[in-house]
């Protein structure tokens, strides 16, 4: 992708993270993840892409790994397991206040392709075709686990992560022949030598201080290996019909999901879902992410208010669930 790098370098230098939209170049908001914002930044050269900006790296090392593991992943996806990804690219820099600042940068999506958007427009048999399309998707990747365990990829398949190609909002149908594109590429888990590439402790960096000691003893681990698992992303998906207000679709795609691992996804070996299990999860997740949010909202407030210093992150607005 072409890459305007000046004007990044002028975004970052007038950038209010706490209010992106009033920044001295405005970026608006696209969408919220649990950890990072995806924004476009509003300018000509910038109006058909994506930004995840990521101020987590301390050295021209730390972020050059990255590069090179993000640019991996993605050509992992696409060449070889055979998942469609945007279009992407990749910048850092130095900002004018010494910290390193990189960019995630992706082709824009419409926004009504995004599934969890379009799943509203669609009935339960639509939603379960949609559900069946992205399983089928996911299970590229666990065969390639299977095949490859010493490169095997980590995916976080939840339905907020895909797009669906050429989605018409006034006739929301799914047939045999949609396309999906996977675009949640910034945690780009896969290994080589059966040994993790990704280092964890990047991503410790925009936890609160006081806190990352008890993330890294008791979840990062389980974090980061929940995505290898194809019975705990299919948890996952449908976990998060209760986040997108859609909790009547949680027993139809237990079902699907049940149908589905005894039926073409046998080989890998996943035993059956309960819609009780499901309800336990999303309410124990869900509770982790809103203690962790207001943490960081509390750490916020202390680096401005109380050490007075600059807080570089921005933070999602209001999540509901």
């Amino acid at each position: 992708m072409n890459i305007d790098l000046e004007l990044l370098k002028r975004f970052e230098d007038g950038l209010d993270p706490e209010h992106p939209e009033r920044s001295a170049i405005p970026a608006k908001i696209l969408g919220y993840g649990e950890i990072s914002t995806i924004f476009e930044i509003d300018a000509e050269s910038t109006k058909e892409i994506a930004c995840k900006r990521m101020a987590i790296f301390r050295t021209d090392q730390e972020v050059s790994e990255y590069e090179n593991i993000y640019n991996g992943y993605n050509t992992l996806l696409e060449k070889e397991i055979r998942i469609g990804v945007p279009d992407y690219g990749f910048a850092w820099f130095f900002s004018a206040k010494g910290n390193i600042v990189a960019f995630d940068i992706q082709a824009k999506l419409a926004p009504e392709s995004i599934a969890n958007r379009a799943l509203h427009l669609m009935n339960t048999e639509t939603v379960r075709a949609l559900f069946l399309l992205i399983i089928r998707e996911l299970a590229k990747v666990w065969e390639f686990n299977r095949l490859h365990p010493d490169r095997a990829i980590g995916i976080d398949g939840q339905i907020s992560n895909w797009s669906l190609a050429g989605f018409n909002p006034s006739n929301p149908q799914i047939s045999p022949d949609s396309r999906l594109l996977y675009f949640d590429t910034s945690t780009p888990l896969m290994k080589a030598g059966g040994v993790e590439q990704l280092n964890p402790e990047l991503f410790l960096r925009s936890a609160p201080s006081f806190l990352r000691w008890l993330i890294r003893c008791f979840f990062l681990t389980g974090v980061m290996t929940r995505y290898y698992d194809a019975r705990l992303v299919t948890i996952d998906i449908i976990a998060n019909l209760y986040k997108e207000q859609r909790p009547e679709l949680v027993e139809p795609m237990v079902d699907t999901a049940n149908g589905y691992f005894t039926g073409e996804g046998s080989r890998f070996g996943v035993k059956p879902l309960t819609v009780k299990e499901i309800e336990s999860y999303y309410k124990e997740d869900s509770r982790i992410w809103i203690v962790f949010l207001a943490l960081r909202r509390f750490d916020r407030w202390l680096h401005k208010r109380i050490l007075h210093k600059p807080y570089i992150y921005i933070l999602p607005g209001h999540i509901k669930r």
